[in-house]
């Protein structure tokens, strides 16, 4: 067990590749340069000079294809390094596997997502018969004001917190960043966003959308669907092949409005919030 550096980019990729839906948000991490920014984040589990497994461990930890050896390596490193995190989140088993080497000392939790179904898809909704919003556009970087609050409803309705308290500076700069690169989708009424989703993660031709939100005055018209669908039509018609999220069980309107866009489960993620 290692940390990776630079000269592993190739190695990690190739390691993310396996799955490229499941390690989506890892491997982002290492195509934006994360390996040469961010020296230590990223730990590496090797067997007979190779590398079998590894893990994101900055404000999450996120592990990507461990074993059971890697994992219990993985945990043993984090354990020492005494560094704890926002949460913990990916593919159930190894998830489960590192609170279960972690939980005893780090607990107690705000919650614990068991089961939060992995989707993709790489059928236009269109070509599904589906009605696309014509109004879901990628939001200008001039109205980083106007994304603000519809982010911050939507990471306080998710977590149970809002995403900073004082100043906004750091979350409007990743706001700032999201909407530089393309990655956020809006629609805008009347001065104000009232539908929003990112894609957080692209890497290997697949997109991992995040931060899906619909203004609760709006909710139950059965808006989300064709707002949904212009999502996933703008992404898979220039920038990526596959488009995955993964969603809590439990939210019921949610899953439906992925399955009528003509996403399928393929996994299961399990999120620990600390």
């Amino acid at each position: 067990m290692r940390p990776l550096s630079a000269a592993d980019h190739d190695a990690a990729l190739e390691v993310c590749a396996r799955d490229r839906v499941a390690n989506a948000f890892v491997a982002a991490r290492i195509v934006e340069g994360s390996l040469r920014t961010s020296p230590g984040s990223f730990l590496g589990h090797w067997a007979d000079g190779e590398l079998r497994g590894l893990a994101w461990v900055s404000a999450n930890v996120v592990p990507v294809e461990l074993d059971d050896e890697g994992v219990s390596a993985v945990a043993a490193r984090i354990m020492r390094m005494r560094r704890q995190c926002a949460s913990i989140f990916g593919p159930s088993e190894q998830v489960m596997g590192l609170w279960g080497r972690l939980g005893p000392t780090w607990g107690p939790v705000r919650a614990i997502r068991t089961h939060q179904p992995l989707l993709t898809t790489r059928a236009l909704p269109s070509d599904l018969g589906l009605a696309v919003d014509p109004e879901v556009r990628p939001a200008r970087l001039d109205e980083v004001d106007l994304v603000l609050p519809a982010a911050a409803a939507m990471f306080t309705e998710e977590i149970g917190y809002p995403p900073y308290f004082g100043s906004d500076r750091s979350y409007r700069a990743s706001i700032a960043s999201l909407i530089r690169a393309g990655h956020t989708f809006v629609k805008v009424e009347d001065g104000e966003v009232v539908f929003k989703a990112d894609v957080g993660s692209l890497a290997l031709g697949c997109a991992q959308v995040q931060g899906v939100w619909l203004h609760p005055r709006l909710r139950g018209q059965g808006l989300s669907v064709p707002a949904m669908a212009s999502v996933v039509e703008q992404v898979l018609s220039g920038m990526a092949d596959e488009v995955s999220l993964y969603v809590n069980d439990f939210n019921v309107a949610a899953r439906a409005t992925y399955a009528r866009c003509g996403f399928r489960e393929v996994g299961a993620f399990t999120t620990v919030l600390l």
